[in-house]
């Protein structure tokens, strides 16, 4: 199993934002993560990356139980094992669009050139490596961040709302190009999405509501 959630809890003040949630992912399994806005899912996702901790449940990624881990140690196991497109990119100001798009591969020691102008050429991003993530537009942005997830072929990947800010006809072929880049490197994929479309598209769907799976 390269994923196995037991119980998370998570509660910011007096709300419970996550309540005894868990799931399984398989290598190769891809899963969609549904609900509404406020429902819980960014926060899930966060967890998943051990980019958070929760209150109470455990997590382990693969066969690694990240209690175990001190915050070197996670921040190791996000390097070699996680790619996650954030909601918001987190592109990195400093570096230009060919840069950011390696950051995760040299970080985890699998900086392929061939395979990032492959990555950029796919998402239409060849003709802008040498912009500044200001210089793109959102759209543009996104797919930088979805690339940068991918270029270190991570055992899994973490995406909250990729296509939020794309057209359909460039969303689905993202998707696709996610989908394709998974199931070569036999990676596991969560994504939270609001798109009945694209959950539609991946193995199994689990829908978030009041804290809790269903």
């Amino acid at each position: 199993m390269l994923l196995e959630a037991e119980n998370l809890a998570k509660t910011f003040g007096d709300l419970a934002v996550l309540v005894g949630v868990s799931l399984t992912l398989r290598a190769g399994e891809c899963l969609a993560l549904t609900g509404e806005s406020g429902s819980g899912k960014s926060t899930l996702i966060h967890i998943l990356a051990a980019l958070d901790t929760p209150d109470a449940g455990r997590l382990t990624i693969d066969g690694i139980d990240t209690a175990t881990l001190s915050e070197p140690g996670l921040a190791a196991l996000r390097r070699q094992n996680i790619g996650i497109v954030f909601q918001q990119y987190n592109l990195i100001p400093s570096l230009n669009a060919g840069d950011n798009l390696a950051f995760q591969a040299r970080l985890a020691g699998r900086y392929d050139p061939v395979h990032c102008a492959t990555l950029a050429r796919s998402l239409g991003l060849d003709g802008h490596l040498a912009k500044y993530p200001e210089d793109l537009s959102g759209g543009q942005q996104q797919r930088l961040a979805i690339g940068r997830a991918l270029a270190a072929r991570p055992a899994l990947v973490l995406a909250d709302e990729p296509t939020g800010n794309l057209d359909q006809d460039t969303g689905d072929a993202t998707i696709d190009l996610m989908l394709g880049l998974v199931a070569e490197n036999d990676a596991g994929l969560i994504i939270a999405t609001h798109s009945e479309r694209l959950a539609a598209r991946l193995d199994r769907r689990l829908h978030l509501s009041g804290g809790r799976l269903q």
